[in-house]
Formats: C-alpha cells, sequence, structure tokens
C-alpha cells in the first residue's frame, strides 16, 4: 500500500519578526484553544538542544519538565551547554512565554557517533504498516471547537487492531515542525511521543482527564521513515497519578521509548 500521498499540512510554528515560535493550528493542544500540545514544543526543545550540540552527537534522551501551559502565542527557546566532552555532551533548555515566564525545562544527552560495523542486536520487527487501516484520532474528545493537532495528525491501526479504551498501538504522520526548514529525524519523532497517554487511555475524557506533568524519551536511532508507531500503555492510580509508557517504532523497527507523568483529572 502506498502511503506516500501528498499532503498540504501546514507546519506547528512559524517564526515573528523577533525570532519568537508562534503555533499554528496544528500546535495547537485538546485541553485549551491557546495552548499548544506538549508535543511539538517537545521538537523546538530537539531542535534548540541538536543546534547547539551539533550533528556529531546524537540526542539518545530528552527529559520535559511542563510547568505551565505553553501559549500559542509565542515562545521563546534557549539552549545551552552543561557538559561536552569527546563522548558525550548535555544540555539544559528553557521554554518560556512572550511576557517570559518560564513554561518548562529540559534536559537532553547526546553520544558521539561511531561506525562499528556489524553488532549483535535483537530482532523486533514493527507493526506492519502496510495493513494497517485508517481510523480515527485516540481522543475524540476535544474540549474546545477549534482545529488543533488532532485534526492535523494522519492515523493508522493494525489491522483488527484495538481503537478503544486500553492498550494499543498506533502509526501517526504529523505536520513539519517550522516553516522553511527542514527537520531532524527525533524532531519529527517528538509530536508522536508524547501521544502514549492520548494513544492508550483507560477511559474517555468525559469521564477522566488524564494530562501529563513530563516527557521522557529515549532514542537509540533516529527514525528513517515519515509514517512513526507507537504501543503504548496507560497505568492509572486512585491516588490521581498515573504514567504511560510507549516503544515507538519506525517502519525498519524500533526506535526508542517514551514516558509520561500523568495527572488525571475528573471532569467538573
Amino acid at each position: 500500500m502506498n502511503r506516500k500521498t501528498d499532503l498540504s499540512r501546514q507546519t506547528y510554528f512559524h517564526q515573528s519578526a523577533d525570532g519568537a515560535f508562534v503555533g499554528n493550528d496544528p500546535a495547537r493542544g485538546p485541553w485549551s484553544a491557546d495552548h499548544c500540545h506538549a508535543g511539538p514544543v517537545s521538537g523546538l526543545i530537539v531542535r534548540a538542544a541538536e543546534t547547539e550540540i551539533g550533528p556529531e552527537k546524537m540526542l539518545t534522551r530528552l527529559t520535559v519538565d511542563l510547568l505551565r501551559p505553553l501559549p500559542l502565542a509565542g515562545l521563546r527557546v534557549a539552549a545551552e551547554t552543561t557538559r561536552h566532552t569527546k563522548t558525550l555532551a548535555t544540555t539544559r533548555v528553557t521554554v518560556h512565554d512572550l511576557d517570559d515566564t518560564l513554561c518548562a525545562t529540559a534536559t537532553t544527552m547526546h553520544l558521539a557517533r561511531r561506525d562499528l560495523g556489524p553488532v549483535p542486536n535483537v530482532t523486533l520487527s514493527p507493526p506492519i504498516l502496510e495493513d494497517a487501516v485508517k481510523g480515527p484520532f485516540p481522543i475524540g474528545e476535544i474540549r474546545h471547537g477549534l482545529p488543533g493537532f488532532a485534526n492535523h495528525s494522519e492515523v493508522l491501526y493494525p489491522r483488527n487492531g484495538n481503537q478503544g479504551p486500553g492498550p494499543k498501538t498506533v502509526w501517526m504522520r504529523t505536520p513539519k515542525l517550522l516553516e522553511g526548514e527542514a527537520q531532524s529525524p527525533i524532531q519529527a519523532l517528538c509530536p508522536l511521543a508524547d501521544c502514549g497517554n492520548g494513544i492508550s487511555w483507560n477511559a474517555p475524557t468525559a469521564e477522566m482527564g488524564f494530562m501529563n506533568a513530563d516527557l521522557t524519551v529515549q532514542v537509540h536511532r533516529e527514525p528513517v521513515s515519515e509514517w512513526l508507531a507507537s504501543d503504548s500503555i496507560c497505568h492509572w492510580q486512585s491516588s490521581g497519578i498515573g504514567m504511560s509508557q510507549s516503544v515507538l517504532y519506525d517502519t525498519e523497527g524500533p526506535v526508542g521509548a517514551a514516558l509520561q507523568t500523568l495527572v488525571l483529572f475528573p471532569p467538573n
């Protein structure tokens, strides 16, 4: 099956004259019409970190703490190197709104690229993209009436795969990060990586909200395909705390994993 159909898709962000990142419709999250989905913002964080460190080292770990809502109206992202050796580098990244309020912090790790030739490895096949079928975005309920992340994400499910509550696997193709700029493979992975809670919810949002307070992505191989998959499960507890965990794939196999700490909130 050909999954290379041409689509006219708006990017997540554009830059204002002063360099701020302004959210387009695809960046809008499900909870508020004025705030971003954290996945595209995580892509901006990766972009800043990769620019800071350079291409000789691969980003292997991203941890984002989401401190406040992320306004669509504009964000400023800054990265600084905290360690840089022959083998590894680390950064600290901050995300501020246009009023200079700190909205998110992040750290990244980057490891030197080497050519070791063939190495022993575990073979784990990805879900089969060619057999996947179109389906709805995993979260059906949106708490506003404006177009957003869900409307601009293409979604496929394994044939006869779960589309209801509980663990599930989803293929997703998402917009590019920024107008006029090619995105890196790990920047492209971030929107899907932040969807684990939305993919594997245990009850619809009309019964229980499930917002993530952080995101950690561990990457062992840069993805090579446009379509990416997440095999996700959520754990919800009566304390109001939860977790989602996801294995992330491209069409060749696993590329990494994602974890989110969840805040559960019953509807008003």
